[in-house]
């Protein structure tokens, strides 16, 4: 249906867009993307699969999600089967459950609550709002060295701020640094790759719950404001920074290769290619993206995508 849809916008057939696709300007949206061609060759794409998933049950040692993405195995089917204790297969023995296991892996790895859940989604797919507690119980139920990590990665950075000396846990250190250029203080956080995240200015003050916490500054739109850490947002610091620096190793591993990339964008390299093999092509970008990484021992590494005449979503 694209290449229809690409074909009457050429021919500028806006009576046609509308007959068939009923929303002119939505159409124009969703070809966007396809505007981006290969001169003649062809596009090649390859994303991580489940990306941060696979991070943070890295991170955390959670075993049974390690040992699904091993297996092959659908996350969601898997969390729903842990999270209430019986077979789900897709479309197949209690299916109906993989949708719960779904969303609530989507919204709550990260500390969540209901309401994440709801801006996941939750509703729109059929959960009832009376029914959201009792999945984020069952989730985290599921998961306890998850949820102990949001702990200690708080522990580990209220830590540093309050004694200045160094806390290593679950691959990453956490250290109070000072700039020696300008004298501004940093809590950090160096990633299993070296890499570092920066938290400006931090101090130990009471929360929102009237519990000690570490705030640093942040820039939002133009502004410094002063933001309160808690375990799940360096959760999803650490998982996002990390899920970065592999993205990195795949494209510098990439770049040796037969094509030339174009772009990137979250998780997953846009390339440009002209030799007479695409399929192999693409092939070999997915192996070298399933690549254990020496800095991340144990990360279980997979991708996807596709070949193309132009980009597009998968």
């Amino acid at each position: 249906m694209l290449d229809l849809a690409r074909e009457l916008v050429k021919e500028r057939r806006s009576d046609a867009l509308e007959y068939i696709y009923g929303n002119v300007p939505d159409t124009l949206s969703q070809l966007i993307r396809t505007a981006f061609t290969a001169d003649g060759g062809k596009i090649i794409v390859a994303d991580f699969s489940a990306i941060e998933a696979r991070v943070i049950a890295w991170l955390a040692g959670e075993r049974w999600r390690q040992e699904a993405f091993r297996d092959g195995k659908d996350i969601y089917c898997a969390s729903a089967s842990q999270m209430f204790g019986v077979p789900v297969e897709k479309h197949g023995v209690n299916g109906e459950l993989r949708q719960k296991g779904k969303v609530a892996e989507l919204a709550l790895g990260y500390q969540g609550w209901t309401g994440a859940m709801i801006r996941m989604g939750a509703i729109e797919n059929g959960l009832k709002e009376e029914e959201l507690p009792g999945i984020v119980l069952a989730w985290r139920e599921a998961s306890p060295n998850i949820v102990g990590m949001w702990s200690e990665f708080n522990t580990a950075a209220l830590y540093a701020v309050r004694t200045g000396m160094e806390k290593l846990t679950h691959w990453c250190t956490f250290r109070l640094e000072t700039d020696p250029l300008f004298g501004r203080q940093f809590l950090t956080v160096q990633l299993p790759s070296g890499r570092k995240l920066f938290y400006p200015e931090p101090k130990l003050k009471p929360n929102d719950r009237n519990e000690e916490a570490v705030h640093y500054m942040s820039l939002e739109n133009h502004q410094w404001v002063e933001r309160s850490l808690y375990g799940g947002l360096i959760t999803e610091n650490i998982t996002q920074a990390i899920a970065r620096d592999c993205l990195q190793e795949a494209i510098d591993r990439i770049r040796k290769l037969d094509v030339k990339i174009v772009a990137h964008v979250h998780d997953e390299v846009i390339c440009e290619y002209h030799g007479d093999d695409p399929d192999q092509m693409y092939e070999t970008m997915v192996s070298e993206m399933s690549c254990p990484i020496d800095w991340a021992p144990g990360l279980i590494l997979n991708a996807d995508g596709f070949t193309a005449d132009y980009y597009k979503k998968d």
